[in-house]
């Protein structure tokens, strides 16, 4: 498939032709879901933790007699009923990290790059640089180009002028290539790639 192929100022570059193996996809939702839950649950900290009745500091001593005073039977005050008492199956330390078969992974960021180029949400620039590397120039070349709410993927190195002048815009995200993710793709309505960021996807899925 062909895709029309612009400058950074919104002028017509000619085209580039794309494969259908990875633009060209129609998208599953449940691999894109599959995809995202496993990122979004190894990002997850994991460090949310309460104490048991057996890491209380409280005296171990029998509150009182077991029998003759008419109240229940109770032996630690250290038990979860108790004010300052241990939190009964409370959250503990863990890794919410699970496994996804690499060739999921493959597949889900093919049919999200699909997935924005079937919704007219995908863009290709011929090249992300920035001579001046003000945001004042590159918050005008998205007006041109109707970029508010963005994902912008460069070759290898992304252009330092056009990094630094991206960062101060809201909703705009810029990564290398090796970066581009399936999350970062589908939480920004348009997804925006370079010409190199396109070849050298191409050589990943050969």
């Amino acid at each position: 498939m062909d895709i029309k192929v612009t400058t950074l100022a919104g002028k017509d570059a000619g085209k580039l032709k794309v494969s259908d193996e990875i633009f060209g996809l129609d998208p599953r939702e449940d691999i894109l879901h599959r995809v995202v839950r496993w990122q979004l649950a190894k990002k997850q900290q994991g460090t949310h933790k309460t104490k048991g009745r057996s890491e209380i500091a409280r005296t171990g001593a029998k509150m009182y007699r077991q029998k003759g005073t008419g109240r229940a039977r109770h032996s630690s005050a250290r038990v979860p009923q108790f004010r300052g008492g241990g939190r009964a199956h409370g959250p503990v330390v863990r890794d919410h990290s699970h496994d996804l078969p690499k060739k999921v992974r493959a597949l889900g960021l093919k049919h999200a790059l699909s997935a924005k180029a079937k919704d007219s949400s995908l863009i290709i620039i011929d090249d992300l640089a920035l001579a001046d590397g003000k945001t004042k120039s590159l918050v005008e070349s998205f007006a041109k180009l109707g970029l508010s709410n963005a994902l912008l993927i460069g070759g290898a190195e992304v252009d330092a002028g056009f990094k630094r002048a991206a960062q101060n815009i809201a909703n705009i995200d810029v990564l290398p290539v090796q970066g581009i993710n399936v999350y970062d793709i589908l939480r920004r309505g348009t997804l925006v790639l370079s010409k190199a960021a396109v070849e050298a996807l191409e050589e990943r899925f050969k």
